[in-house]
């Protein structure tokens, strides 16, 4: 299995651990820290060896942060993990705050410190949010510290050492271009926009931008190293020794410098008098701390990697709609076996989740999973970023709605989908509330929009139909996606708050608007889909872009309410479906293709 189960951490790590982190704060001369959940790459998956807040307060969320002082500590969580983080702190010892009120700097503004100094890491935090903890540092009258050496890495005893994975090239028959080409490409916009170097932080332009992927981290074939690219196309690529190899180097080729990790801060202060590309909302403060020292000039703007990695070349494309359909395949086979075997009852999350990895795996080429799966049934599918674990574990009662969120990683493609099915038969809410996400999710599919269109520009059409009927969901409609990467990517994406990057053809993003009935029920429809220009629309004045999908997998045909459908929207399902059964139905045999038969009938 490549998901597990028993969540770490909990009140006896803080019981242990926190007598040992004060120690070393005070050998450093500290009265507190700030422990952001962050680790030094912006890992939305952190290596075991980067958990801190989870190692220092128990606390094993995605997303949180804390003040560990002398006297107490607090954590703060957003809404998604209250009851875990209750859960998994000592309240003798943790106090609980909540995200984004009054949050972790908005908390500290309102102590009384004067006096105290307290420690943060520069390596964990971008500089905007080092200048937001100043300010309310100042507010609290204590002195802020840049510490040197993290007290949490010299009080952890036994901590697990930093992942050594292979670097391995990616192939260009799935990169779809050269690295040689890429960094050509990159080096002359750097020298339109008047750097003379840019350095890289995120692990995904690395991997992105040097055709090369590695496993340091879970979920995403990530290499965790640094860059620095220049505008002649040359780079000096930095990684730890023992992760390369000979291969790796004759795939880098001439123009690409293979250096060691240790050697970076000499590579930051060769730059010393050039100007300098770095993104402050990738980089931590400490590059710009030592970029800084060393007398460049820094020019801030957006990873030059971001926007080309976002905008995917026709092989990207192709590769992710063949692993789209691979996965397809899986998903029909596990969505049969909900829809009989699984109805009894008796079958918990957990093995749904076992099934469903089951099924990926009879693929032959799944790499890993793109995320760990979201296995929400009864009122656990109305968290959307639920987790199960051997202690939440529910069955899947009759009469409920059970939602899975899933994906896996393969060589030519990252998928991400979400299903929505009933276990025994739905109530009329349940009904309802499925057909109005639905007409949300066709709204957005089928949107037709002109160049320079943002996703915040288009949040509003997955939310219409919910909004009519006084209902809403509080979360994002649609991230973006790599291509064996991350399934989170930016800089583009569809939600309530402003994005500036407009929608450009080859994006792939993700078209997942839900609704959440607490302590009942959940429901999401999540397809991938990809930019690109629409046909041209008689009458019609400008040239228009749309969106292609790339998911199939049917719909709960027994969870819409057709009446509540327009003939637009039941020409779309129809139409829909019809190409679910042409791209599977020649994969399938037997009970699965003749349950797809029927799911994918005409309504």
């Amino acid at each position: 299995m490549r998901q597990t189960f028993d969540i770490k951490g909990g009140p006896q790590d803080g019981r242990a651990h926190l007598p040992l982190l004060r120690r070393e704060l005070a050998a450093q001369g500290l009265d507190g820290l700030y422990v952001p959940h962050d680790d030094e790459y912006q890992n939305e998956y952190l290596p075991d060896a980067n958990e801190r807040l989870a190692w220092a307060t128990g606390f094993t969320g995605s997303f949180g942060a804390a003040f560990v002082f002398t006297d107490k500590a607090v954590l703060f969580a957003d809404g998604r993990y209250t009851l875990q983080a209750a859960d998994q702190t000592d309240p003798a010892l943790v106090d609980v705050e909540g995200i984004p009120d009054p949050g972790a700097f908005g908390w500290l503004a309102k102590q009384e410190l004067k006096g105290k100094r307290v420690g943060y890491d520069p390596r964990l935090m971008s500089p905007n949010d080092v200048a937001a903890l100043g300010a309310a540092a100042a507010k609290a009258g204590c002195e802020l510290v840049a510490v040197a050496e993290n007290p949490i890495d010299l009080a952890w005893k036994g901590r697990p050492p930093q992942p050594m994975e292979k670097v391995v090239p990616h192939a260009v028959k799935h990169a779809g271009a050269a690295h040689t080409d890429k960094l050509d490409a990159i080096g002359a916009q750097l020298k339109r926009d008047g750097a003379e170097a840019a350095v890289l932080t995120s692990p995904a332009s690395l991997a992105w931008a040097f055709n090369i992927r590695g496993g340091d981290v879970s979920c995403t074939p990530l290499p965790l190293g640094r860059a620095i690219l220049y505008t002649d196309g040359s780079a000096e690529l930095f990684i730890d020794e023992a992760k390369t190899d000979g291969a790796l180097r004759r795939h880098l080729g001439n123009t690409v410098t293979l250096r060691p990790l240790s050697q970076l801060e000499d590579g930051l202060a060769s730059l010393s008098g050039k100007t300098v590309s770095l993104d402050p909302d990738v980089a931590s403060a400490w590059f710009f701390d030592r970029l800084g020292a060393a007398g460049a000039k820094i020019l801030r703007q957006r990873d030059p990697v971001a926007l080309p990695r976002a905008c995917k070349n026709a092989a990207e494309i192709k590769g992710t709609a063949a692993a789209h359909v691979r996965d397809g395949v899986a998903l029909t086979r596990f969505l049969h076996w909900l829809d009989t075997e699984a109805q009894s009852g008796e079958v918990t999350e957990i093995d749904t989740v076992m099934k469903l990895e089951a099924f990926r795996e009879d693929l032959g080429n799944l790499n890993d999973l793109s995320f760990p799966s979201i296995s929400g049934a009864g009122p656990n599918g109305a968290l959307p970023h639920y987790r199960v674990s051997t202690a939440s574990n529910r069955k899947l009662a009759r009469g409920s709605l059970f939602l899975i969120d899933s994906g896996g990683q393969y060589l030519d493609g990252t998928t991400d989908v979400t299903r929505t099915v009933p276990i025994g038969p739905p109530s009329e809410d349940m009904i309802r509330h499925y057909t109005l996400v639905l007409k949300g999710h066709i709204a957005l599919a089928a949107v037709r929009f002109p160049a320079g269109t943002t996703g915040t520009h288009l949040d509003i059409l997955a939310r219409h139909a919910l909004w009519q009927a006084g209902l809403d969901y509080q979360h994002g409609t649609g991230h973006g996606v790599g291509v064996y990467l991350g399934v989170h990517e930016g800089p583009h994406r569809i939600a309530k708050v402003w994005n500036a990057v407009p929608m450009t053809p080859g994006m792939i993003v993700s078209n997942e608007p839900g609704f959440y009935k607490a302590g009942e029920y959940g429901i999401r429809i999540e397809n991938l889909q990809y930019v690109t220009p629409a046909e041209n629309i008689p009458g019609g004045e400008i040239p228009m872009l749309g969106f292609e999908c790339l998911t199939f997998a049917p719909l709960a045909r027994g969870l819409i309410d057709v009446k509540l459908l327009s003939k637009d929207e039941r020409k779309y399902v129809n139409e829909y479906h019809k190409r679910v059964w042409k791209l599977l139905s020649r994969k399938l045999d037997g009970e699965a293709k003749d349950w797809l038969k029927a799911a994918c009938a005409r309504i």
